[in-house]
């Protein structure tokens, strides 16, 4: 109980943090395991690197296997989103780490305000995307694949996939269209542990992040509605493109007040970069 206070607290006090911002030049890696420089100042770029090292040991996300870098990048978009106040609920970041196996637990559902992993589960990616690891990926209708990059979660509805969740992707040209090509979250008996354990990879959608069907509905109903969503992948053409791992920007100073009063910005999309 103890050790589950100590890691809420260091969450607690990320989420409620002092502003800094991050230079996306001043980059980090994961063989000398720490973060990128995250203010000129020292005292500052310290507690930023003191606080996000925190926050993924505090979480063990290592052991999940999550990287460093993806986390950061996540929390840096996660920031950027809050700073656009384009989040109704500022605590919650959820992960889908494609740079995985498909028979790995990609997913990860952070409650960044109480410092739990409330979902660590399977996901899969879009069927042209790649077999067990997705490879490729694409913004195009029809295309089949997933997108990458930072988006908003939606509403939710019924379909004929079941109870699913619409996504609203915040970067034009990477993945502003998912909404419009119905690339949602929902449920599936293709991505299941069974598969896992007999070392398949995972069935594969038209694009759609879709989880174990024994989950879908908790993860969905704890996401829903205006929180960040992040698809990771270590594609390099994307981390050229994206202007939300590029930008340059002050991290916002979130009080408890603030996260749950401020309404939320409606969704709009940013640039990819030439």
């Amino acid at each position: 109980m103890k050790r589950v206070m100590i890691i809420a607290a260091v969450c607690f006090s990320a989420f409620t943090s002092i502003a800094f911002s991050y230079t996306s030049k001043e980059r980090f890696t994961d063989d000398k395991k720490k973060f990128a420089s995250l203010l000129g100042d020292k005292t500052a770029s310290a507690q930023g690197q003191r606080m996000a090292d925190s926050i993924y040991s505090g979480l063990h996300l290592d052991s999940l296997g999550l990287s460093h870098d993806a986390f950061f990048e996540a929390y840096k978009g996660y920031q950027f989103m809050l700073n656009k106040n384009m989040l109704k609920k500022p605590e919650l970041l959820t992960i889908c780490d494609l740079s995985q196996s498909s028979t790995h637990k990609r997913l990860y559902v952070l409650n960044l305000k109480t410092g739990e992993v409330l979902f660590n589960t399977y996901v899969s990616h879009g069927k042209n995307s790649g077999s067990e690891f997705a490879t490729t990926f694409s913004n195009l209708n029809s295309s089949h694949k997933s997108s990458l990059g930072f988006m908003v979660t939606g509403e939710t509805y019924s379909g004929k996939a079941g109870f699913s969740m619409r996504l609203d992707g915040i970067e034009k040209g990477i993945n502003n269209n998912v909404r419009m090509r119905d690339v949602v979250m929902h449920g599936s008996w293709y991505v299941n542990s069974n598969r896992a354990d007999e070392g398949q990879a995972m069935g594969r959608s038209y694009g759609c992040p879709a989880v174990p069907y024994a989950e879908h509905k908790d993860i969905i109903n704890a996401i829903k509605d205006g929180s960040c969503f992040y698809i990771y992948h270590t594609d390099s053409w994307y981390h050229h493109s994206s202007q939300v791992l590029n930008a340059d920007f002050s991290w916002p100073a979130l009080q408890p007040a603030l996260a749950e009063n401020a309404p939320a910005a409606p969704v709009t999309t940013v640039a990819a970069k030439s």
